[in-house]
């Protein structure tokens, strides 16, 4: 029964609020406005938190899923250009045979192939997996069946599994695909299997995936290019996993070596030290960082928004005085009047959430299109029943906070006192100002916060447009990768000179001014290789390995087209490539490490190994921002893109995935890449061009996440700074209609108008200036937290902090402004006679 009399009484509340909202539909169309912006905007973005950081991965169990990674604080040089260090396919059989914590364990790398024979000729993306890799992702495949170990023995049989959306492309979701051949780098390759919509290997993208079929008797203890993946065993912690790898990198380096003569325990100097972490922060990796930080920075929007309709309540409640006086005087409780209060209140956050989920529709499909393209699980983004429920408990909380001020203030026991002030009109106490003050100073302080954070991701992304990275004229440089199989051409030799040919052809073209090729541009992101170098005159520790450094191959005229400064001495020529002469370049950060000068480096030699020929320093070019604009400058060493191979059986080894750059007027238009196409398949028709992009597209793209977060700061800066103004006028419009009549009596014994004006303007700046002196200490403890996504810049930078201050007291003047003009246009006679 009692709860029967609940839900009745309740019902009637929910009526009489709805009833009261409708009867003031000005105040009701901006409150829910405003509400509903606010939590519009916070259930995008934690959609896009929820999607990426708190949704588990899409695989079974996948909280046993890890990364395996680890960690050579003692291989010199290495942190420079690697996230730590990768595993060999020596360390994958070691891990996979004798390791006590994992189910199933296995290497996989990303990379690129040619397939012909379907259409024109197409590069594709490909991962390389070894067995234990899709055992352990324990994802069944939609068609077909899973590579197998048999599918890993090398030069065996060659199989291929299909992505889902390779299959819809190519075959049209057609079933019989499975059997059939497709050519990759021209070999004949049997698709066994699909992969199911949506599929992911960890964090790669891909169309197809092949066998790495490692050959065990080939391998060494060296070749770290693969990353290692597990599902452990229940009840095994991460720390047991960790513990239980270290042990194995003694057993790994007990079972293999370099070669004969070598010292397999000389890697004890590299310190490796595993560090396995979950799969899911492997995928996510340090993305969370911006994503909190727009999460926090939309919360304070909500905060301000909060505000704001705090204080038109506060304003509907004083007029509502009398009314509520006389409800008291006829038997309604304290009680009762907040619940009403209460109950209107949070309708208007509940309705604004209806609204605000309309909103957030919008500013998802928003957030997807400016969210950079390699932002994790960017796919899985969507609106699900937990960002259903964050939107209900913020439509509830926000109703219940921005409600409860007024309710505790006008229900109160002082609210007899209103029957009692019944016929008179007074200027307002200060007692009844300072409630919508303190939100008014306490809006503008949080304004002033997140527009500090803007105002230091605009300096960031600033101070990074003034970093040279290492090219001239982005807009001008197409680039384009090529990829030539050894099973399509191979001898070294032919490769170079077709690569040299094509060079020639695309040179030929109307409009073009150079044209070069290297292993790949900066900023690209392809897998990096790295190796020690031993310099002559240089005494080296008999049990250590030197520093790495980062390799390059580029051709000639490579550095000429891409805009980068040779510093000292000269290019590779073709002359010197044709006739196989040890001629190198270096960066200058690395000629100066080891020589002390750019110059004084020319002349000098470096090799790779004892045994291996020295080559001849001929060039210094400036240091070149690899990794992206905010990494560190790698130590590099530019090889010629032919030479001696030192592991393989060939004599001669050759770069045969490369990067061309043309420097052009017309890079980027659509007849200058069908020239560019024809050029290349004049030279040879089964080579696709891939990757076609200009570097202005490669350099935004490195930038794509301190744009995205600049974007997200700047709406909500802008965001608060509109519902802080909007809470000044607010206020001083209010003032100047409870003191009308002072306003006339002053007038008529008179006062001047710009007195007036300046005495509402004073309010204003006063509440702005006391709100951005508590912004301003908040911002400097806050900014902090920032210090990772800025670059060049302090968190405490002095001109954000100037200029802030000024463009929102600036905006503080107008809002306050426009109701102190007003207010100097009352008629004295009209305002006595209102009274």
């Amino acid at each position: 029964m009692n709860t029967i009399a609940l839900l009745d009484t309740l019902g009637r509340d929910v009526r009489y609020g709805l009833r009261a909202l409708r009867h003031n539909p000005v105040f009701t169309a901006i409150a829910l406005l405003t509400i509903a912006i606010g939590i519009g905007a916070n259930t995008a973005v934690f959609s896009v938190v929820n999607s990426i950081l708190l949704k588990p991965l899409p695989y079974p169990k996948s909280e046993q899923l890890v990364a395996l990674r680890q960690v050579a604080p003692g291989a010199a040089g290495l942190a420079n250009f690697e996230d730590g260090l990768l595993l060999s396919g020596s360390m994958y059989f070691t891990y996979a045979e004798h390791n006590r914590s994992f189910q199933s364990l296995g290497v996989w790398s990303s990379g690129s192939a040619n397939v012909t024979g379907l259409a024109e000729p197409e590069q594709v993306r490909t991962v390389e997996i070894s067995d234990g890799v899709l055992q352990a992702l324990a994802v069944p495949p939609t068609a077909g069946r899973w590579l197998s170990r048999a599918d890993q023995v090398p030069r065996g049989r060659e199989t291929v599994m299909l992505s889902y959306g390779y299959w819809q492309r190519r075959f049209g979701g057609d079933r019989s695909a499975i059997g059939r051949n497709i050519t990759v780098d021209s070999r004949p390759r049997e698709i066994v299997g699909i992969m199911p919509q949506g599929f992911r290997l960890v964090n790669a993208e891909f169309d197809l995936m092949v066998p790495l079929a490692l050959d065990r008797g080939k391998l060494i203890l060296a070749g770290f290019g693969y990353n290692g993946i597990a599902r452990l065993k229940p009840g095994v912690a991460i720390a047991q996993a960790n513990a239980d790898m270290l042990r194995m990198v003694s057993v790994w380096m007990d079972s293999w070596s370099n070669g004969p003569g070598t010292n397999p325990r000389i890697y004890e100097t590299w310190k490796i030290t595993p560090a396995i972490r979950p799969l899911k922060q492997e995928v996510v990796g340090n993305v969370s960082d911006v994503l909190w930080v727009v999460m926090g920075t939309i919360g304070l929007v909500m905060l301000i928004a909060c505000a704001n309709v705090t204080n038109l309540l506060l304003v509907r409640a004083e007029s509502r005085q009398q009314e509520l006086a006389v409800r008291a005087a006829l038997g309604a409780g304290r009680g009762r009047i907040v619940r009403e209060l209460l109950v209107e209140s949070t309708l208007i956050g509940l309705v604004g959430g209806v609204l605000g989920l309309a909103f957030a529709h919008e500013g998802l499909r928003l957030l997807v299109a400016i969210g950079p393209a390699n932002l994790p699980r960017l796919s899985e983004i969507s609106t699900d029943a937990r960002t259903l429920g964050f939107t209900l408990a913020v439509s509830l909380l926000s109703g219940l906070v921005f409600g409860l001020i007024p309710a505790l203030k006008y229900a109160g026991p002082r609210i007899s006192l209103a029957l009692r002030s019944a016929g008179r009109t007074s200027s307002m106490s200060r007692e009844r100002h300072r409630t919508r003050n303190l939100l008014v100073v306490a809006q503008v302080a949080l304004a002033l916060v997140l527009m500090v954070s803007a105002g230091l991701m605009i300096r960031t992304f600033q101070a990074l447009r003034t970093v040279d990275p290492g090219f001239t004229q982005a807009e001008h440089l197409q680039t384009m990768r090529i990829s030539i199989p050894e099973a399509l051409i191979a001898k070294p030799e032919q490769v170079i000179r077709i690569q040299n040919n094509i060079l020639e052809k695309v040179a030929a073209i109307p409009g073009v001014a150079s044209a070069g090729f290297g292993s790949a541009m900066p900023m690209e992101g392809y897998d990096s290789m790295w190796d020690n170098i031993f310099a002559e005159g240089k005494t080296y520790p008999a049990n250590e390995i030197p520093p790495l450094r980062f390799f390059k191959f580029v051709s000639p005229n490579f550095f000429h087209t891409s805009g980068t400064r040779i510093i000292a001495g000269r290019e590779i020529t073709w002359t010197e490539v044709y006739g196989l002469r040890p001629v190198v370049m270096l960066s200058d950060n690395l000629a100066r490490a080891l020589w002390g000068t750019p110059a004084a480096a020319i002349g000098k030699r470096i090799r790779e190994f004892e045994g291996t020929p020295w080559y001849e320093v001929i060039g210094v070019v400036q240091d070149v921002r690899e990794n992206g604009i905010q990494a560190k400058t790698p130590e590099i060493v530019y090889w010629p893109s032919i030479g001696p191979n030192i592991f393989g059986p060939s004599p001669l080894e050759a770069m045969r995935t490369v990067t061309f750059v043309v420097r052009s007027d017309r890079a980027g238009t659509a007849s200058f890449l069908n020239q560019v196409r024809q050029a290349v398949w004049s030279v040879n028709s089964n080579l696709p061009v891939a990757s076609v992009r200009t570097m202005q597209e490669v350099y935004s793209h490195s930038l794509a996440r301190t744009s995205f977060t600049l974007v997200m700061l700047g709406i909500a800066g802008a965001m608060a700074m509109v519902l802080g103004v909007i809470g000044i006028y607010g206020v001083i419009s209010y003032a100047v209609s409870q003191r009308r009549r002072e306003i006339g009596i002053r007038l008529a014994l008179g006062a001047q108008q710009a007195e007036l004006r300046r005495m509402f303007v004073r309010s204003g700046l006063a509440l702005a200036g006391i709100g951005v002196a508590i912004g301003l200490g908040t911002a400097a403890g806050l900014m902090q937290l920032m210090k990772s996504l800025l670059f060049g810049i302090s968190p405490l930078d002095p001109m954000t902090y100037a200029s802030v201050p000024v463009v929102l007291v600036a905006a503080a003047v107008l809002a306050s402004y426009l109701p102190a003009r007003r207010a100097s246009a009352v008629d004295p006679v009209e305002a006595l006679k209102a009274d």
